[in-house]
Protein backbone atom coordinates (compact mmCIF):
# COMPACT_ATOMS: atom_id res chain seq x y z
CA UNK A 1 0.00 0.00 0.00
CA UNK A 2 1.30 3.12 -1.20
CA UNK A 3 2.40 6.33 1.74
CA UNK A 4 -0.66 8.52 2.78
CA UNK A 5 -0.21 11.87 3.48
CA UNK A 6 -2.83 14.32 5.55
CA UNK A 7 -1.72 17.89 5.04
CA UNK A 8 -3.10 20.85 7.49
CA UNK A 9 -2.10 24.57 6.95
CA UNK A 10 0.05 26.25 4.39
CA UNK A 11 1.58 26.17 1.12
CA UNK A 12 4.85 25.55 2.83
CA UNK A 13 3.49 21.97 4.83
CA UNK A 14 1.91 20.93 0.75
CA UNK A 15 5.47 21.19 -0.53
CA UNK A 16 6.98 19.14 2.68
CA UNK A 17 4.38 16.45 2.15
CA UNK A 18 5.62 15.69 -0.64
CA UNK A 19 9.13 15.70 -0.01
CA UNK A 20 8.30 13.59 3.48
CA UNK A 21 6.54 11.21 0.68
CA UNK A 22 9.03 10.77 -1.22
CA UNK A 23 11.52 10.27 1.46
CA UNK A 24 9.68 7.45 3.13
CA UNK A 25 8.94 5.40 -0.01
CA UNK A 26 12.54 5.73 -0.85
CA UNK A 27 13.27 3.96 2.56
CA UNK A 28 11.30 1.53 1.87
CA UNK A 29 8.21 2.49 4.17
CA UNK A 30 4.82 1.42 2.72
CA UNK A 31 1.16 1.28 4.35
CA UNK A 32 1.66 3.77 6.47
CA UNK A 33 0.08 7.63 7.11
CA UNK A 34 1.74 11.15 7.29
CA UNK A 35 0.10 13.95 9.30
CA UNK A 36 1.27 16.88 8.33
CA UNK A 37 0.19 19.42 11.10
CA UNK A 38 -0.03 22.93 11.76
CA UNK A 39 -0.38 25.53 15.03
CA UNK A 40 -1.60 28.27 13.34
CA UNK A 41 -4.78 28.71 15.44
CA UNK A 42 -6.81 26.22 18.51
CA UNK A 43 -8.88 24.85 15.70
CA UNK A 44 -6.12 23.63 13.30
CA UNK A 45 -4.51 21.61 16.06
CA UNK A 46 -7.62 20.34 16.93
CA UNK A 47 -8.73 19.44 13.38
CA UNK A 48 -5.03 17.34 13.39
CA UNK A 49 -5.73 15.76 16.61
CA UNK A 50 -9.30 14.94 15.09
CA UNK A 51 -7.71 13.06 11.43
CA UNK A 52 -5.18 11.31 13.72
CA UNK A 53 -7.48 9.47 15.47
CA UNK A 54 -9.68 8.92 12.54
CA UNK A 55 -7.36 7.17 10.31
CA UNK A 56 -6.68 4.87 13.12
CA UNK A 57 -9.90 4.02 13.65
CA UNK A 58 -10.34 3.20 9.52
CA UNK A 59 -7.08 0.89 9.70
CA UNK A 60 -5.99 0.29 13.07
CA UNK A 61 -2.58 -1.94 12.03
CA UNK A 62 -1.38 1.21 9.74
CA UNK A 63 1.07 3.24 11.79
CA UNK A 64 0.43 6.90 11.94
CA UNK A 65 3.47 9.41 11.68
CA UNK A 66 2.83 13.06 12.71
CA UNK A 67 5.04 15.86 11.88
CA UNK A 68 4.40 20.12 11.05
CA UNK A 69 4.01 22.52 13.64
CA UNK A 70 1.61 21.46 15.92
CA UNK A 71 4.32 18.26 16.67
CA UNK A 72 7.44 20.52 16.93
CA UNK A 73 5.50 22.99 19.04
CA UNK A 74 3.65 20.18 21.58
CA UNK A 75 5.28 16.87 20.66
CA UNK A 76 4.42 15.30 24.10
CA UNK A 77 0.70 16.06 23.21
CA UNK A 78 0.72 13.68 20.20
CA UNK A 79 3.33 11.68 21.42
CA UNK A 80 0.46 10.54 24.20
CA UNK A 81 -1.85 9.95 21.64
CA UNK A 82 -1.59 5.85 21.47
CA UNK A 83 -2.86 5.71 18.35
CA UNK A 84 0.36 8.08 16.89
CA UNK A 85 3.49 6.32 16.40
CA UNK A 86 5.93 8.33 15.86
CA UNK A 87 6.60 12.24 16.19
CA UNK A 88 9.18 13.87 13.92
CA UNK A 89 10.34 17.86 14.23
CA UNK A 90 10.27 20.16 11.08
CA UNK A 91 13.70 19.69 11.15
CA UNK A 92 13.79 16.32 11.20
CA UNK A 93 11.15 15.23 8.85
CA UNK A 94 13.34 16.53 6.00
CA UNK A 95 16.23 14.42 6.42
CA UNK A 96 16.55 11.31 4.62
CA UNK A 97 18.24 9.60 7.47
CA UNK A 98 15.47 10.23 9.45
CA UNK A 99 13.09 8.08 7.11
CA UNK A 100 15.57 5.22 7.17
CA UNK A 101 16.11 4.70 10.41
CA UNK A 102 12.21 4.28 11.03
CA UNK A 103 12.14 2.16 8.02
CA UNK A 104 14.45 -0.10 9.46
CA UNK A 105 13.06 -0.22 13.33
CA UNK A 106 9.73 -2.57 13.86
CA UNK A 107 8.88 -0.53 16.44
CA UNK A 108 6.56 1.72 14.53
CA UNK A 109 3.73 -1.20 14.37
CA UNK A 110 4.15 -1.63 18.55
CA UNK A 111 1.31 -0.55 20.49
CA UNK A 112 2.86 -0.67 23.77
CA UNK A 113 5.80 1.72 22.63
CA UNK A 114 6.14 4.83 25.61
CA UNK A 115 5.44 8.32 24.33
CA UNK A 116 9.37 9.31 24.91
CA UNK A 117 10.33 6.59 22.90
CA UNK A 118 8.31 7.76 19.72
CA UNK A 119 9.69 11.45 20.02
CA UNK A 120 12.69 12.40 16.96
CA UNK A 121 11.77 16.63 17.64
CA UNK A 122 15.09 18.73 17.85
CA UNK A 123 15.34 22.36 19.24
CA UNK A 124 14.03 23.58 15.72
CA UNK A 125 16.06 27.10 16.85
CA UNK A 126 18.95 25.44 15.95
CA UNK A 127 18.34 24.61 12.52
CA UNK A 128 20.27 26.45 10.13
CA UNK A 129 20.03 26.07 6.44
CA UNK A 130 17.54 25.36 3.89
CA UNK A 131 17.57 22.85 0.83
CA UNK A 132 14.68 23.85 -1.48
CA UNK A 133 12.01 21.65 -1.71
CA UNK A 134 9.63 21.38 -4.43
CA UNK A 135 6.19 19.66 -5.19
CA UNK A 136 7.99 16.22 -7.18
CA UNK A 137 5.87 16.06 -10.62
CA UNK A 138 2.87 17.98 -12.05
CA UNK A 139 0.98 14.75 -11.33
CA UNK A 140 -0.33 16.17 -8.33
CA UNK A 141 -0.40 19.69 -9.28
CA UNK A 142 -0.83 21.89 -12.27
CA UNK A 143 1.59 24.47 -10.98
CA UNK A 144 4.94 23.63 -8.85
CA UNK A 145 5.37 24.84 -6.08
CA UNK A 146 9.15 25.68 -4.60
CA UNK A 147 10.14 26.41 -1.16
CA UNK A 148 13.19 28.63 -1.20
CA UNK A 149 12.52 29.79 2.70
CA UNK A 150 11.88 28.99 6.06
CA UNK A 151 11.69 30.37 9.70
CA UNK A 152 11.41 33.93 10.90
CA UNK A 153 12.92 35.86 12.70
CA UNK A 154 9.98 38.47 13.55
CA UNK A 155 7.99 38.08 16.55
CA UNK A 156 4.38 39.04 16.29
CA UNK A 157 2.85 39.08 19.68
CA UNK A 158 0.03 37.12 18.26
CA UNK A 159 2.03 33.97 16.19
CA UNK A 160 3.36 30.60 17.64
CA UNK A 161 5.28 29.72 13.93
CA UNK A 162 8.58 30.81 15.01
CA UNK A 163 8.47 28.59 17.56
CA UNK A 164 7.33 25.68 15.04
CA UNK A 165 9.72 26.83 12.18
CA UNK A 166 13.13 28.57 13.84
CA UNK A 167 14.58 31.56 12.85
CA UNK A 168 15.03 32.56 9.37
CA UNK A 169 17.10 30.46 6.88
CA UNK A 170 17.35 30.71 2.52
CA UNK A 171 18.26 28.14 0.05
CA UNK A 172 21.03 29.66 -2.35
CA UNK A 173 19.92 31.30 -5.38
CA UNK A 174 22.04 27.89 -7.46
CA UNK A 175 19.72 25.47 -5.49
CA UNK A 176 16.41 27.44 -6.13
CA UNK A 177 17.28 27.40 -9.80
CA UNK A 178 18.35 23.62 -10.17
CA UNK A 179 15.20 23.14 -8.65
CA UNK A 180 13.34 25.57 -11.00
CA UNK A 181 14.62 23.51 -13.68
CA UNK A 182 13.56 20.38 -12.70
CA UNK A 183 9.97 21.58 -12.70
CA UNK A 184 10.24 23.30 -15.81
CA UNK A 185 11.53 19.76 -17.28
CA UNK A 186 8.37 18.02 -15.80
CA UNK A 187 6.44 20.58 -17.52
CA UNK A 188 5.35 23.25 -14.98
CA UNK A 189 3.98 26.37 -16.49
CA UNK A 190 3.62 27.83 -13.22
CA UNK A 191 5.92 27.70 -10.56
CA UNK A 192 5.00 29.38 -7.25
CA UNK A 193 7.54 30.47 -4.68
CA UNK A 194 6.82 29.68 -0.74
CA UNK A 195 8.26 30.47 2.40
CA UNK A 196 7.37 31.10 6.11
CA UNK A 197 8.63 34.67 5.83
CA UNK A 198 9.67 35.24 1.98
CA UNK A 199 11.02 38.66 1.48
CA UNK A 200 13.03 38.28 4.02
CA UNK A 201 15.01 35.93 1.88
CA UNK A 202 18.38 36.11 1.65
CA UNK A 203 19.55 38.37 4.30
CA UNK A 204 20.76 36.32 6.91
CA UNK A 205 23.17 34.73 4.20
CA UNK A 206 26.87 36.17 3.70
CA UNK A 207 25.96 37.39 0.29
CA UNK A 208 22.57 38.61 1.15
CA UNK A 209 20.62 38.07 -2.17
CA UNK A 210 17.23 39.72 -1.63
CA UNK A 211 13.76 38.15 -3.42
CA UNK A 212 14.10 40.47 -5.97
CA UNK A 213 17.13 39.11 -7.14
CA UNK A 214 16.04 35.67 -6.45
CA UNK A 215 13.53 36.14 -8.96
CA UNK A 216 15.60 37.82 -11.67
CA UNK A 217 17.81 35.07 -11.60
CA UNK A 218 14.92 32.31 -12.38
CA UNK A 219 13.57 34.57 -14.77
CA UNK A 220 16.25 34.27 -16.67
CA UNK A 221 17.49 30.67 -15.93
CA UNK A 222 13.78 29.61 -17.06
CA UNK A 223 13.14 31.49 -20.59
CA UNK A 224 10.43 28.76 -21.20
CA UNK A 225 8.46 29.40 -17.58
CA UNK A 226 5.25 31.40 -18.59
CA UNK A 227 4.67 32.44 -15.31
CA UNK A 228 6.29 33.20 -11.92
CA UNK A 229 4.27 33.57 -9.03
CA UNK A 230 4.92 34.71 -5.54
CA UNK A 231 3.07 33.30 -2.35
CA UNK A 232 2.46 35.68 0.88
CA UNK A 233 4.62 38.72 1.59
CA UNK A 234 5.22 41.56 3.56
CA UNK A 235 4.62 44.67 1.68
CA UNK A 236 7.16 47.18 3.71
CA UNK A 237 10.18 44.19 3.49
CA UNK A 238 9.26 44.18 -0.33
CA UNK A 239 12.94 45.23 -2.04
CA UNK A 240 13.21 47.45 -4.58
CA UNK A 241 14.68 45.12 -7.57
CA UNK A 242 11.86 43.17 -6.66
CA UNK A 243 8.88 46.43 -7.15
CA UNK A 244 10.79 47.25 -10.27
CA UNK A 245 9.96 43.26 -11.66
CA UNK A 246 6.53 43.78 -10.46
CA UNK A 247 5.91 46.69 -12.87
CA UNK A 248 7.70 45.40 -15.58
CA UNK A 249 7.92 42.05 -15.84
CA UNK A 250 5.17 40.23 -17.68
CA UNK A 251 6.01 36.79 -16.41
CA UNK A 252 5.80 37.96 -13.03
CA UNK A 253 2.25 37.59 -12.20
CA UNK A 254 -0.18 40.58 -11.08
CA UNK A 255 -0.69 38.97 -7.61
CA UNK A 256 0.14 39.42 -4.28
CA UNK A 257 -0.90 38.25 -1.21
CA UNK A 258 -0.20 40.54 1.90
CA UNK A 259 0.22 40.16 5.56
CA UNK A 260 -1.52 42.78 6.68
CA UNK A 261 -3.27 41.15 9.58
CA UNK A 262 -5.37 44.47 10.78
CA UNK A 263 -6.39 48.15 9.54
CA UNK A 264 -5.86 49.81 13.03
CA UNK A 265 -2.76 51.24 14.11
CA UNK A 266 -2.81 50.86 17.98
CA UNK A 267 -4.14 47.35 17.02
CA UNK A 268 -0.77 46.69 14.57
CA UNK A 269 1.35 48.24 17.52
CA UNK A 270 0.30 45.78 19.64
CA UNK A 271 0.54 43.23 17.70
CA UNK A 272 4.08 44.01 16.86
CA UNK A 273 4.08 44.59 13.11
CA UNK A 274 6.25 46.75 10.90
CA UNK A 275 3.74 48.34 9.39
CA UNK A 276 0.98 51.23 9.76
CA UNK A 277 -2.78 51.52 7.87
CA UNK A 278 -1.34 54.33 5.79
CA UNK A 279 1.88 52.19 5.12
CA UNK A 280 -0.40 49.58 3.56
CA UNK A 281 -2.47 51.77 1.72
CA UNK A 282 0.33 53.49 -0.24
CA UNK A 283 1.64 50.50 -0.98
CA UNK A 284 -0.98 49.15 -2.86
CA UNK A 285 -1.81 52.25 -4.56
CA UNK A 286 1.77 52.88 -5.51
CA UNK A 287 1.82 49.09 -7.05
CA UNK A 288 -1.40 49.76 -8.83
CA UNK A 289 -0.26 53.12 -10.67
CA UNK A 290 2.80 51.02 -11.91
CA UNK A 291 0.94 47.76 -13.04
CA UNK A 292 -2.95 48.83 -13.28
CA UNK A 293 -3.81 45.09 -13.79
CA UNK A 294 -2.28 44.09 -10.19
CA UNK A 295 -4.84 42.84 -7.52
CA UNK A 296 -4.07 42.34 -3.70
CA UNK A 297 -5.00 39.67 -1.30
CA UNK A 298 -4.25 39.90 2.72
CA UNK A 299 -4.52 38.30 5.90
CA UNK A 300 -6.99 40.25 8.19
CA UNK A 301 -7.93 38.90 12.02
CA UNK A 302 -11.02 39.88 13.53
CA UNK A 303 -11.18 39.79 17.50
CA UNK A 304 -7.42 40.67 18.44
CA UNK A 305 -7.15 41.28 22.43
CA UNK A 306 -8.60 45.01 23.20
CA UNK A 307 -9.83 45.57 19.73
CA UNK A 308 -13.08 47.94 19.65
CA UNK A 309 -15.67 48.32 17.59
CA UNK A 310 -14.21 51.12 16.24
CA UNK A 311 -10.47 49.32 15.34
CA UNK A 312 -12.28 46.18 13.58
CA UNK A 313 -14.34 49.14 11.64
CA UNK A 314 -10.78 50.18 10.14
CA UNK A 315 -10.28 46.50 9.68
CA UNK A 316 -13.68 46.24 7.48
CA UNK A 317 -12.42 50.10 5.79
CA UNK A 318 -9.39 49.04 4.89
CA UNK A 319 -10.60 46.35 2.27
CA UNK A 320 -12.19 48.72 0.26
CA UNK A 321 -9.29 51.38 0.80
CA UNK A 322 -6.81 48.61 -0.16
CA UNK A 323 -9.00 47.36 -3.25
CA UNK A 324 -8.71 44.07 -1.62
CA UNK A 325 -9.72 41.21 -4.03
CA UNK A 326 -8.61 38.17 -1.78
CA UNK A 327 -9.43 38.38 2.08
CA UNK A 328 -8.40 35.04 4.29
CA UNK A 329 -10.31 36.47 7.56
CA UNK A 330 -9.40 34.42 10.81
CA UNK A 331 -11.10 35.00 14.41
CA UNK A 332 -8.42 35.77 16.63
CA UNK A 333 -6.66 32.51 18.59
CA UNK A 334 -4.96 33.18 21.58
CA UNK A 335 -1.46 30.18 21.13
CA UNK A 336 0.02 29.29 24.39
CA UNK A 337 3.64 30.92 24.71
CA UNK A 338 2.72 34.18 22.47
CA UNK A 339 2.01 37.92 23.95
CA UNK A 340 -1.03 37.89 23.13
CA UNK A 341 -2.57 35.06 25.04
CA UNK A 342 -1.37 37.22 27.69
CA UNK A 343 -3.32 40.15 26.56
CA UNK A 344 -6.98 41.22 28.05
CA UNK A 345 -9.22 38.81 25.88
CA UNK A 346 -12.50 39.51 23.87
CA UNK A 347 -15.54 37.49 24.60
CA UNK A 348 -15.56 34.73 22.41
CA UNK A 349 -18.92 35.84 20.79
CA UNK A 350 -17.47 39.10 19.97
CA UNK A 351 -14.56 37.33 18.33
CA UNK A 352 -17.07 35.11 16.11
CA UNK A 353 -19.40 38.02 15.39
CA UNK A 354 -16.69 40.36 13.95
CA UNK A 355 -14.61 37.31 11.95
CA UNK A 356 -18.63 36.54 10.37
CA UNK A 357 -18.98 40.62 9.54
CA UNK A 358 -15.00 40.11 7.80
CA UNK A 359 -15.98 36.87 6.17
CA UNK A 360 -19.25 38.68 4.50
CA UNK A 361 -17.07 41.87 3.92
CA UNK A 362 -14.33 39.42 1.77
CA UNK A 363 -16.87 37.44 0.14
CA UNK A 364 -18.45 40.83 -1.00
CA UNK A 365 -14.62 41.89 -2.16
CA UNK A 366 -14.39 39.05 -4.27
CA UNK A 367 -17.97 39.01 -5.71
CA UNK A 368 -16.74 42.76 -6.96
CA UNK A 369 -13.99 41.43 -8.45
CA UNK A 370 -15.64 38.73 -10.48
CA UNK A 371 -18.00 41.09 -11.54
CA UNK A 372 -15.50 43.55 -13.14
CA UNK A 373 -13.99 40.55 -15.22
CA UNK A 374 -16.62 39.58 -17.00
CA UNK A 375 -16.02 40.35 -20.46
CA UNK A 376 -12.61 40.71 -20.27
CA UNK A 377 -10.08 38.38 -22.05
CA UNK A 378 -8.29 36.56 -19.40
CA UNK A 379 -5.46 33.85 -19.98
CA UNK A 380 -6.21 30.86 -18.25
CA UNK A 381 -3.94 28.15 -16.76
CA UNK A 382 -6.52 24.73 -16.73
CA UNK A 383 -6.39 22.37 -13.73
CA UNK A 384 -7.56 19.19 -13.88
CA UNK A 385 -11.42 19.05 -14.24
CA UNK A 386 -13.19 21.96 -15.51
CA UNK A 387 -11.53 24.99 -14.05
CA UNK A 388 -8.16 26.71 -13.94
CA UNK A 389 -6.56 30.54 -12.69
CA UNK A 390 -6.06 33.39 -14.79
CA UNK A 391 -2.95 35.54 -14.35
CA UNK A 392 -4.47 37.61 -11.72
CA UNK A 393 -5.12 33.94 -9.52
CA UNK A 394 -8.91 34.74 -10.45
CA UNK A 395 -10.78 30.93 -10.56
CA UNK A 396 -12.17 30.40 -14.36
CA UNK A 397 -14.51 27.66 -14.44
CA UNK A 398 -15.37 26.08 -18.02
CA UNK A 399 -18.35 23.58 -17.54
CA UNK A 400 -16.49 21.00 -19.56
CA UNK A 401 -13.60 18.98 -18.63
CA UNK A 402 -10.60 20.45 -19.75
CA UNK A 403 -6.78 19.11 -20.18
CA UNK A 404 -4.61 20.76 -17.44
CA UNK A 405 -1.12 22.57 -18.23
CA UNK A 406 -2.49 24.90 -21.51
CA UNK A 407 -3.03 28.18 -20.82
CA UNK A 408 -6.09 29.19 -22.57
CA UNK A 409 -7.72 32.93 -23.80
CA UNK A 410 -11.27 33.01 -22.04
CA UNK A 411 -13.65 35.89 -21.95
CA UNK A 412 -15.84 35.07 -19.08
CA UNK A 413 -19.61 35.25 -20.22
CA UNK A 414 -20.89 35.80 -16.22
CA UNK A 415 -19.70 34.50 -12.70
CA UNK A 416 -20.79 32.82 -9.72
CA UNK A 417 -20.55 33.07 -6.04
CA UNK A 418 -16.43 32.04 -6.37
CA UNK A 419 -15.55 31.90 -9.71
CA UNK A 420 -16.43 33.55 -13.38
CA UNK A 421 -18.50 31.13 -15.56
CA UNK A 422 -16.37 30.83 -19.27
CA UNK A 423 -18.48 30.10 -22.28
Amino acid sequence: MPVETLTFGCRLNLVESEAMQAQAEAAGLRDIAIVNSCAVTAEAVRQASQAIRRLARERPERPVIVSGCAAQIEPDRFAAMPEVAAVLGNAEKLEPENWRRLAASNSLRGTDRAPSDKLLVGDIMLARGAAPQRTRALANHTRGFLQVQNGCDHRCTFCVIPLGRGNARSAAIEDVVAQGRALVAEGAREIVLTGVDLTSYGRERPEAPSLGRLVQALLAALPDLPRLRLSSLDAVEIDDELRDLIASEPRLMPHLHLSLQSGDDLILKRMKRRHGRADAIRFCAELRALRPEIVFGADLIAGFPTEDEAMFARTLALIEECGLSYVHGFPFSARPGTPAARMPQLPGEIVRERASRLRDAAQAAHQRHLQARVGRKLAVLTERGDSGRAEDFTLVRFGHSVAAGQILPVTAQSCGDKALLAA
